[in-house]
């Protein structure tokens, strides 16, 4: 069992061991949080290529020890110009992958400028210097990805570049040996040197139009050009007298908000950890939460998200007195998508990063982009082409988004970062790491090697079931059984709970770490 690591001044927390070292390094080398973070973030999109890339976007919160304020980034993409209903006529959904999947801009690149641009340290090309080098001397093949890229082989091979990357000679590279992406080195390299305009106005972005339309696609180099992140303010709710702060829509982030408002209503002393009640009350708590979100969330800018009424103290206490402690509750879920990589740096001077990237599905579109190395993301997959859906598919647009960065403030500085891999799990496995932190005095390695549970489906057929970690007790499971929860037990530590990662910082100041157990990460304190 994995085992919290302490540190005095600072902590890295990441889902690839090699990324967490990359964000150290910048640390030692006096670069602060922001430094630190972006380089996690740029060497998780090498090392860690099934779950995030350059293809892909990213969300970020901080608090910058000298402002004490709480900032968040939206470094997600739009769909194109060119994407409406008319470019899917005759057909019913959206692909989930290839060219055809609504392929939105990425948002990653024009997010790492952004970040350093307002509080970077070293240079730009110095924190992404250990991506490059991953890139072009390769790394040792993790089990995480080996098992990705076996059980997505077919979707590979459906693109003869992909293919060519991720199942060289026909297969996947055995764990521990050599795996090495020189496009995508030669593409690093190239926004190292240029910063985002060598992306959204250079030759990349050329280089991926130019292929995208070459195969049916959307995209084009005005959707680049036009492109740009937004700093915008977070979103706050209460839970035992934290604040807690999420990326307003289009994040889901007020799920993970709305369900700790209502949980805050509930009386935790007299409810045992991992007892029946405790996980009842927490799905149920969860659940009325993403009744509101499929009804609500899109793009604020196309559809307005009464977050007033949702995250109000009025709407908590309806909620929670709806909760029957006997009977679960029927509600509808959507699909969502499970590829992501959370990770959170804190420094020696206070500054706190806690931040979250995604491809969308494993691999994303599956199709690498011409000979620039990126995988390219199927998030616009989830748009609905039923013109009067919420989050219906219009040009410009910003699609429903499961990426959640959350951060949890006492007495106005930064007490937990947190969050977590896993689409529709993101709001559940965050809402059961802080109420084990604040409600059960557990440390964050202690709250993530907890069981854990999932409701409702990550990507696949539409299902209520909820999966519970084989460690819960059997009559536990019974229980819920009984009351109608479609259970299913699943391993003891099943990869479909995500990978979650978290940072306490304890008022006297000391850092304290944790990792999750299901995948390769690396929790680095000094």
């Amino acid at each position: 069992m994995e085992k919290p690591i302490m540190g005095t001044q600072t902590m890295v927390v990441s889902p690839h061991y090699l990324a967490s070292a990359a964000g150290a390094r910048m640390l030692e080398r006096g670069g602060n949080a922001y430094d630190a973070a972006i380089a996690v973030s740029a060497c998780l999109a090498v090392v860690y290529p099934h779950m995030t890339g350059l293809g892909g976007d990213s969300f970020w919160l901080s608090c910058h020890s000298k402002e004490g304020k709480v900032r968040a980034y939206n470094g997600s993409g739009r769909s194109g110009y060119g994407a409406c209903m008319d470019a899917f006529e005759g057909e019913s959904f959206i692909p989930v992958r290839g060219v055809r999947s609504a392929i939105t801009v990425p948002g990653m690149v024009d997010a790492w400028a952004a970040v350093h641009g307002e509080y970077g340290r070293l240079s730009f090309a110095e924190v992404l210097q250990p991506a490059i080098q991953y890139a072009v001397d390769g790394f040792p093949m993790s089990r995480d990805q080996y098992e990705n890229t076996v059980l997505n082989e077919a979707v590979l091979l459906q693109s003869s570049t992909a293919g060519s990357i991720y199942l060289p000679g026909g297969k996947a590279v055995v764990i521990g040996q050599r795996f090495v992406q020189a496009g995508l080195a030669e593409s690093l390299k190239a926004v190292a040197a240029g910063g985002r305009d060598a992306f959204y106005k250079g030759a990349i972005a050329e280089e991926i139009v130019r292929f995208v339309r070459s195969e049916g696609g959307l995209l084009t180099r005005d959707d680049f050009a036009d492109h740009r992140g937004n700093w915008v303010e977070p979103i706050v709710g209460s839970y035992r007298g934290h604040s807690i702060y999420q990326l307003p829509p289009n994040s889901q982030g007020f799920v993970g908000i709305m369900a700790l408002q209502v949980l805050d209503k509930f009386d935790f002393n007299t409810i045992e950890h991992g007892s029946y009640d405790y996980y009842h009350l927490m799905i149920e708590a969860l659940k009325l939460s993403f009744r509101d979100r499929n009804k609500y969330l899109t793009d604020p800018e196309f559809s307005a998200v009464p977050l007033d009424r949702l995250l109000s103290e009025a709407y908590a206490a309806e909620l929670a007195g709806s909760i029957r402690m006997d009977k679960a509750c029927d509600i509808s879920t959507e699909a969502v998508g499970s590829d992501t990589a959370y990770a959170a740096v804190v420094d020696g001077e206070g500054n706190a990063v806690s931040f979250i990237q995604s491809l969308y599905f494993e691999f994303g579109s599956g199709v690498v982009a011409g000979n620039t190395g990126i995988l390219l993301q199927n998030r616009g997959s989830f748009f609905s082409l039923d013109p009067h859906h919420v989050n219906s598919l219009q040009p410009h647009k910003r699609t429903f988004h499961t990426l959640m960065p959350a951060m949890a403030c006492l007495d106005g500085k930064p007490r937990y970062l947190y969050g977590t891999q896993g689409g529709e799990g993101q709001p559940q496995t965050q809402t059961a790491l802080l109420t084990r932190m604040v409600d059960y005095g557990m440390n964050p390695q202690q709250a993530i090697n907890e069981p854990r549970w999932v409701w409702g489906r990550t990507w696949g057929k539409p299902t209520q079931e909820l999966k519970l970690e084989g460690r819960i007790g059997p009559q536990v499971v019974d229980l819920l059984a009984r009351s109608g929860h479609l259970v299913r037990v699943m391993g003891d530590f099943d990869g479909i709970m995500g990978h979650a990662h978290a940072i306490s910082i304890a008022p006297e100041g000391f850092l304290t770490g944790g990792t999750d157990p299901r995948c390769d990460g690396a929790a680095i304190g000094w």
